[in-house]
């Protein structure tokens, strides 16, 4: 899925300014790092003709223009180009606004630990990944603590059944060289790949393994088994030989955004069904010739994926009135916002092949 995209916002070039290509590798609780093309990293502010109105912000990953001249110690992002896909889900804090967690990436791992896997969330989780239209693979961790190896081929079958046939499933261990390979292999140089997990399900000991070296900050699991929180930012980081990889802090909420095509793609199973009903518009409740209905009452589909799937829908389908609504409080048509988009679209493009002759940049250097 490709949200909807920032303006294009023209920079300026005058004595002593060096506009640069760069990519922002790490966003904490300060200002963005960028990696700029001639390799230098520097911390980064937003131009205020960014944020001003659209209130745009750059994700980790994204691709952005910086005016960074030589004996400064911050830059300034003047522009944000366009994104080639995003990672989304519906902002916590708000009824109907988007949020954008990352940008720019190829491959989606979820990460689950083998010894308590939460079937609700991997659901939820392989919803948004797949709405990003990137690869996804799902990562079974701590596959140490398993009870032997009959316990981890009997959960790895069953989050295969849940993840479905286009979703690979990896099990790594840390005395198990090749199963670490196994998901390095899965980020060749010149791809980027995002990590996403609820905090303490052993992301950040994955990222280590992946580098070869403790890089990454872990903490002691409890004694119940589970982690604790570590990672408090999104962080790009290089695997040896290979691409890149987001360690991003763990998620908590996971509201849909947007999720239609997730959903079908996560649900694969289910939507197949679907498409045997005898009406098109099938809600799968109480309707006449419903196959999804059939298939769980024969036991072909299970009773909880089926719920899970239904309340999933429910769920998509709120957000979607709940961001109608918000469109019509605001004065917008349909068309409109199609139009904008189309517009941002093409400035985005042409901005990409003309931004080394901006025109202007609002926006003061503190």
């Amino acid at each position: 899925m490709v949200a909807d995209e920032p303006t294009k916002i023209p920079g300026k070039q005058s004595g002593g300014e060096q506009l640069l290509d760069g990519q922002v590798i790490k966003l904490d609780r300060g200002y963005p790092l960028v990696r700029l093309e001639n390799g230098r990293e520097v911390r980064c502010e937003h131009a205020t003709s960014l944020v001003k109105g659209a209130d745009w912000r750059a994700v980790i990953g994204d691709k952005v223009i910086v005016d960074a001249p030589d004996g400064h110690d911050k830059g300034i992002i003047v522009n944000i180009l366009p994104r080639t896909r995003a990672f989304v889900r519906k902002d916590p804090t708000e009824r109907a606004l988007p949020q954008i967690l990352a940008a720019n990436f190829d491959h989606v791992f979820v990460a689950q630990p083998l010894s308590d896997v939460n079937t609700r969330r991997l659901e939820r989780e392989l919803v948004l990944a797949c709405e990003t239209g990137a690869e996804v693979s799902v990562v079974l961790t701590k596959a140490d603590l398993a009870e032997d190896d009959q316990h981890i081929a009997e959960v790895r079958e069953q989050v295969r059944a849940l993840a479905g046939p286009d979703v690979e499933v990896d099990v790594v261990s840390l005395q198990d060289p090749a199963s670490i390979e196994a998901v390095r292999a899965k980020v060749p140089e010149g791809c980027t790949a995002v990590l996403l997990g609820k905090s303490g399900v052993g992301k950040s000991s994955l990222v280590n393994m992946l580098v070869g070296e403790a890089i990454q900050q872990t903490t002691p699991v409890r004694e119940d088994g589970k982690g604790r929180h570590t990672t408090v930012s999104r962080e790009m980081i290089a695997l040896p030989g290979g691409g890149l990889i987001v360690d991003m802090p763990g998620v908590r909420g996971l509201g849909l955004w947007d999720a239609g095509k997730g959903i079908e793609a996560a649900f694969a199973d289910i939507e197949a069904v679907a498409a045997q009903c005898k009406f098109r518009d099938c809600k799968h409740a109480n309707e006449p010739g419903c196959a999804v209905r059939a298939a769980v009452e024969a036991g072909e589909i299970s009773q909880e994926r089926f719920a899970s799937y239904q309340a999933l829908m429910q769920e998509s389908e709120q957000v979607s009135e709940r961001r109608e609504e918000a469109r019509r409080l605001r004065g917008e048509k349909a068309s409109d916002i199609r139009a904008a988009k189309e517009a941002r679209t093409t400035q985005g493009a042409r901005g990409q092949a003309h931004h080394t002759k901006p025109k202007k940049r609002s926006g003061k250097r503190k």
